[in-house]
């Protein structure tokens, strides 16, 4: 029998007992991305944990489940649910979900990959489909990404720390003001991210218009080999694209795009990777015509 424990905080204890049930899922589904010392994966900082532990063995962690109580940018509750690969098929994911539902608002609970048992578990309880998050990739090797044609009244430079921080900021607040979590990102969260290992601000391009005013941007990521995903190889990633919605309909979107992928191509990387919402024909569509193909789909599921 599952024995379920809400707590507030992990313990040092705790966490290495969540860690180990991460890097089983990661090395069954390939993810999530989480290191096997260090920070959990930020996705699961803050907020409540739900531990799943077995009456006959107190110290096996077989189910976890993380509720960001904070909400999304729209206030809307967030959970990640995971069972340990060695005990799935026995009624686990269902025990945590079904707590799940009865102490949390109306959460919205991800489902990586698009599981047919998570699809199954959520048809059973009633929860619905109400995002798609789409995982595409292309392949650098061939790619027809030319340079960045000039823009009348722009200029493309990189990012500099310290200092671009907030022209970053209003474009992005302007350009996601729609996006559950990318709107709520703000200057400090730039400023802890430049911190990260893997921030690079020469994969950072900027656009800026004649008076030096920030009007778009492409975040690029590089993402060190996870054994369990893409082949075991590093892969870059187009991070973030934001265009002030006054300069959208020009081309800039695409041509910080094409700024990006060619500076990770430049870096030796043999795959790119970008998350697209599913519902965002336009930008779908520009992402396919540079080479790119849908090869994972994440779901939201909410009641």
């Amino acid at each position: 029998m599952l024995k379920l424990v809400w707590v507030d905080e992990l313990d040092p204890a705790r966490t290495d007992d969540v860690r180990r049930l991460l890097l089983a899922a990661r090395e069954s589904d390939g993810r999530p991305q989480v290191r096997p010392t260090g920070p959990l994966p930020e996705e699961f900082h803050g907020g409540r944990h739900l531990l799943g532990q077995l009456d006959a063995a107190e110290d096996d962690l077989v189910g976890y489940a993380h509720l960001d109580t904070a909400g999304d940018a729209f206030g809307r509750q967030v959970a990640e649910l995971i069972v340990h690969p060695s005990h799935r098929g026995r009624g686990h994911g269902a025990a945590l979900l079904d707590e799940l539902l009865r102490t949390a608002s109306r959460p919205r609970v991800w489902s990586h990959g698009d599981h047919p048992a998570a699809a199954a578990l959520a048809k059973r309880f009633g929860l619905e489909r109400a995002r798609e998050l789409l995982v595409m990739r292309a392949l650098t090797t061939g790619a027809d990404w030319p340079e960045p044609k000039p823009m009348r009244g722009l200029r493309l430079r990189t990012f500099v720390p310290g200092e671009d921080e907030q022209g970053v900021i209003d474009v992005n607040a302007r350009a996601f003001d729609w996006h559950p979590e990318q709107s709520a990102f703000g200057v400090e969260d730039l400023r802890r991210a430049e911190q990260e290992d893997w921030f690079d601000p020469d994969g950072f391009f900027l656009a800026e218009n004649e008076s030096g005013r920030i009007v778009g941007f492409h975040w690029t990521k590089v993402h060190e080999a996870n054994p369990d995903r893409f082949g075991g190889e590093p892969v870059g990633e187009v991070y973030v694209v934001g265009v002030d919605p006054s300069a959208q309909g020009g081309g800039l979107g695409k041509a910080l795009t094409l700024a990006g992928l060619r500076h990770l191509r430049a870096l030796g990387l043999r795959q790119v990777i970008l998350y697209v919402e599913g519902d965002n024909a336009p930008a779908v569509a520009v992402y396919r015509g540079l080479g790119f193909e849908t090869v994972e789909t994440d779901v939201q599921y909410a009641p």
